[in-house]
């Protein structure tokens, strides 16, 4: 697929679930023995257009979310590479038991798409909202976990989890009109973090849609001479060790930012690690509470919930005076 500025900006547009879309169809044109796999969310996966022109590459399997991982890992060991796709609630919670048996347990690989994570589908309420999915996936050995920054990552992730030795969980967070964060080609690693911004006085690790908020927080906080290091923690499983390391050594306090439960996603990630490093400076968990909400509107939860980059700027300003 080509990479550059202007199919970034389509990407964004379009969001993460139509770009994931795009991309199979695309992975397809070359890939024989790729099996697209969804649980009736093939308008919500962008794979229509994929549906239609590989038909013989599609299954649908309707609402039976636990038959489609069974399905899938029989497909694994006949030797197809396989993506699944359904909404993340019902692709990690409702398949836990599947996951763990059948991907870690028995090894099969499945790459697995979480469709509208985090709080987007806060409409719904939160049987559709997934602030569990992080914790519940990396908590099964042998599955990685990515949670791309933009819809332009998406199309990254996809490929390396096709290439990867082992089940991924890709986690898609935001809508349409999904913010840019890199606006040209770059080199995606899985289990490598992006320094997106340097500083000295606080690194500001995030993952999904949390990124581009970051990088915006940042910005605020240099208004109040404050120098923001931001992180792109694409991976959560491996967590980069490496990036943890040089942020405890360059800056006086860390922060997490995630749109996912502070309990046993990136914030966990980052600071069981950081336990190990003696003399680590001080760590914020900055996410969702450990409780369910009210429905409402994607913006407006992200409001209440202090997760917007002048609250983020504002939340880590208010911890750096503490500490000085």
């Amino acid at each position: 697929m080509k990479i550059n500025a202007a199919s970034m900006k389509m990407w964004s547009r379009i969001g993460s679930r139509a770009t994931f879309g795009l991309a199979a169809l695309e992975i397809a044109k070359t890939h024989d023995n790729l099996m697209v796999m969804t649980a009736d969310t093939s308008t919500s996966a962008g794979l229509d257009r994929y549906r239609k022109t590989f038909p013989e590459k599609f299954l649908d399997v309707g609402i039976a979310e636990q038959n489609m991982m069974g399905i899938a890992a029989g497909f694994a060991s006949e030797g197809l590479d396989v993506f699944t796709t359904t909404f993340s609630p019902f692709q990690t919670m409702r398949c836990c038991e599947q996951i763990k048996v059948n991907l870690g347990y028995m090894g099969h690989k499945v790459c697995m798409v979480g469709l509208a994570s985090g709080i987007v589908l806060g409409t719904l309420g939160y049987s559709h909202c997934s602030i569990e999915d992080v914790s519940v996936m990396r908590s099964i050995p042998g599955i990685t976990v990515i949670s791309p920054a933009d819809s332009g990552e998406t199309v990254k992730a996809t490929l390396a989890a096709l290439e990867h030795s082992e089940s991924v969980y890709i986690r898609l967070t935001g809508g349409m009109s999904n913010p840019i964060v890199h606006k040209d080609d770059y080199d995606f690693q899985i289990g490598k973090a992006i320094e997106l911004r340097e500083g000295h006085d606080v690194t500001l690790i995030a993952a999904g849609t949390m990124v581009y908020e970051s990088l915006e927080a940042a910005k605020l906080l240099e208004e109040e001479n404050i120098s923001a290091s931001v992180v792109n923690m694409h991976t959560i499983k491996p967590i980069d060790v490496e990036a943890i390391e040089r942020a405890c050594r360059n800056t006086k306090c860390i922060v997490t930012v995630e749109e996912h439960n502070i309990v046993g996603g990136l914030g966990s990630a980052v600071a069981e690690y950081k336990a190990t490093i003696p003399g680590a400076p001080p760590q914020m968990i900055l996410g969702l509470p450990d409780k369910f909400g009210k429905s409402g509107e994607y913006r407006d939860l992200l409001e209440q919930y202090q997760l917007t980059a002048p609250q983020i700027a504002k939340r880590v300003l208010s911890r750096l005076k503490e500490l000085t």
